[in-house]
């Protein structure tokens, strides 16, 4: 199998004057979560119906593990799963009927490994549709998405209405699908989920891929939360000229600040007129992060 599990190359779409999707570069590799993120009409729900052939792009091309997404889309059903953030179901079926219906259209599933996924997602598939939370709809549609076991899981906005221990067995549902060389493409809005469970995330703006990055390189030049604490009190003006340096606030012998920069030029400063008692820095998390790609000064 194909080691790349999504790849595009200038995929465009427009509805008339509305750029939803714009010159998408990018590749998702199988054996990773990959995590893409942006707020709702930042492009994440079309550039997925794009590439799963289900809306034509206005230009560029996408291909699935090695696959034309348009020519060899019936092939590409046959290895995919998606999961879209509205899943349509059948009121009148009970959440059994339902997966039953689904796996006869699939040619079949392993029933055991049907009932494995209802118990850790703690799911009971005995009542109708219709008298179901959106959580327990949406376990439904978990195992609709995991059941045949493709090489690429595709969700969009998956964890909606799920509680957090059964949030916490999904995540590990696809660490799973990831160690055993497969591909999950998790598009979400939910940050915290995607800091704990993908490799790499992309980040889309007004239907722009701004960023690609592993988590854990993102998150290291990232802005930092830095205490200073000293034994005067001190004046929070002395910090403004070092790079890297903003939000500076000080009460008493403290000082806060963001913090991006060379953490030598901020001790020196520090030090120079100062007692230096103790220092901690807080490492910024994913949502920060986030929040800094749409400050209002970076938005075109």
């Amino acid at each position: 199998m194909n080691e790349i599990a999504i790849k595009t190359e200038g995929l465009t779409k427009h509805y008339g004057q509305v750029r939803a999707l714009e010159d998408l570069d990018l590749e998702v590799k199988t054996g990773e979560v990959f995590g893409f993120l942006g707020p709702n009409g930042a492009g994440k729900t079309t550039m997925i119906r794009t590439v799963l052939d289900l809306i034509r792009p206005t230009s560029g091309s996408a291909s699935i593990l090695g696959f034309d997404t348009h020519a060899d889309s019936v092939e590409i059903r046959r290895h995919v799963s998606y999961l879209p953030s509205d899943l349509a179901m059948y009121d009148d079926l009970t959440g059994r009927d339902m997966i039953t219906y689904f796996a006869n259209l699939r040619g079949g599933v392993d029933e055991s490994y049907v009932n494995e996924l209802a118990s850790r997602l703690q799911a009971d598939l005995t009542k109708k549709i219709g008298d179901y939370s959106s959580g327990n709809r949406q376990k439904v549609g978990l195992i609709l998405a995991f059941m045949n076991k493709p090489q690429l899981i595709i969700m969009d906005e998956p964890s909606s209405g799920l509680d957090p221990l059964v949030q916490r067995e999904f995540q590990t549902m696809m660490r799973e699908v990831a160690a055993e060389g497969r591909c999950v493409f998790l598009s979400s809005h939910t940050l915290s989920e995607v800091q704990r469970v993908a490799d790499r995330v992309g980040i889309i703006r007004q239907g722009r891929l701004v960023d690609v990055e592993f988590v854990d390189d993102l998150r290291s030049k990232a802005v930092r939360k830095v205490e200073l604490q000293f034994t005067q009190p001190v004046d929070a003006s002395v910090f403004a000229g070092v790079p890297g340096v903003r939000d500076v606030s000080a009460a008493s012998h403290h000082a806060v600040m963001s913090f991006d920069g060379k953490m030598d030029d901020l001790l020196r400063v520090a030090t120079e007129r100062y007692e230096l008692v103790d220092i901690s820095t807080q490492e910024a998390d994913l949502e920060e992060i986030f929040l800094e790609y749409y400050r209002p000064e970076k938005v075109s």
